[in-house]
């Protein structure tokens, strides 16, 4: 009897099933009505219950381990995706010593965007529950009191557990991504680009910060859609949406509409 681990064979059979009756499902969507249909809250929260369940053999190569604790560092109207070199601006105390902690045990920090950017005191339902594991390669103090940090984005990683003591502190699950070698991302990487090209009217040819490296990471769909996520002029709703999208193909699809409606949008 299959149970939740054979998820990805079970939306796989249901999006074949439901093609064969004409009726068109992306294997995103699949995912996680196979997620909902197990009693998952999304495929985030049944991917991280099914790495913890399998062999140490068959875990996803990542550069952490696949679970740990690890300090948080909560994001205000940012969302930071994975491969991205950024500031930070920490201001609460309790944020000081997470990146403090973080530096002095040579580990990384979980960097995760609250719901609402005035909310000072911070629990479990103030912030999102997936963000970025991170280290920081710089940290320098501001006239304020306040501090400027420079960090290396690592990793997608959702929330499993959130504790509160000299700092926040998630314990977490690394977020398996999918078909990034899938044909259909390279041509969703390709299609993104000349659809992007048109909207900003900017020739990629030029050479233009900050979008130059664009047109020479499509091979990379992956990492192609997580540079140009944050140049798109959406919300950090929208933004989070992305972040929170493990299937290389869905996300792009997910970008290639953003990028339809706004020049729908533009042109009314």
């Amino acid at each position: 009897m299959r149970d939740f681990r054979d998820a990805k064979v079970m939306a796989q059979t249901l999006r074949e099933a439901l093609a064969a009756r004409s009726v068109s499902l992306t294997h995103g969507e699949s995912l996680e009505l196979v997620a909902k249909i197990l009693g998952f809250r999304d495929w985030n929260t049944l991917s991280a219950r099914i790495q913890s369940q399998s062999a140490p053999a068959a875990a996803p190569v990542m550069s952490t381990p696949a679970r740990l604790s690890l300090p948080i560092v909560p994001l205000r109207d940012i969302v930071l995706f994975p491969d991205a070199v950024s500031p930070i601006f920490i201001g609460r105390e309790t944020t000081k010593r997470a990146v403090e902690e973080a530096i002095a045990n040579d580990a990384c920090i979980l960097a995760v965007t609250q719901r609402r950017a005035t909310e000072e005191t911070l629990t479990a339902d103030a912030l999102y529950a997936v963000g970025v594991t991170a280290k920081v390669l710089d940290l320098a103090p501001l006239g304020d009191g306040s501090m400027r940090g420079i960090i290396r984005c690592l990793k997608r990683a959702a929330i499993t557990h959130f504790s509160v003591s000299e700092f926040l502190l998630a314990e977490i699950d690394g977020i398996e991504e999918t078909r990034e070698n899938d044909s259909e991302a390279f041509k969703l990487a390709r299609t993104v680009l000349d659809r992007l090209e048109t909207f900003l009217n900017i020739d990629f040819s030029v050479g233009q910060a900050p979008y130059a490296r664009l047109p020479r990471i499509t091979h990379l769909p992956r990492t192609f859609a997580d540079a140009v996520a944050p140049l798109l002029p959406i919300g950090i709703g929208q933004r989070q949406e992305l972040l929170e999208t493990p299937d290389v193909v869905s996300r792009l699809e997910k970008i290639l509409a953003i990028v339809a409606s706004d020049r729908q949008a533009a042109a009314r």
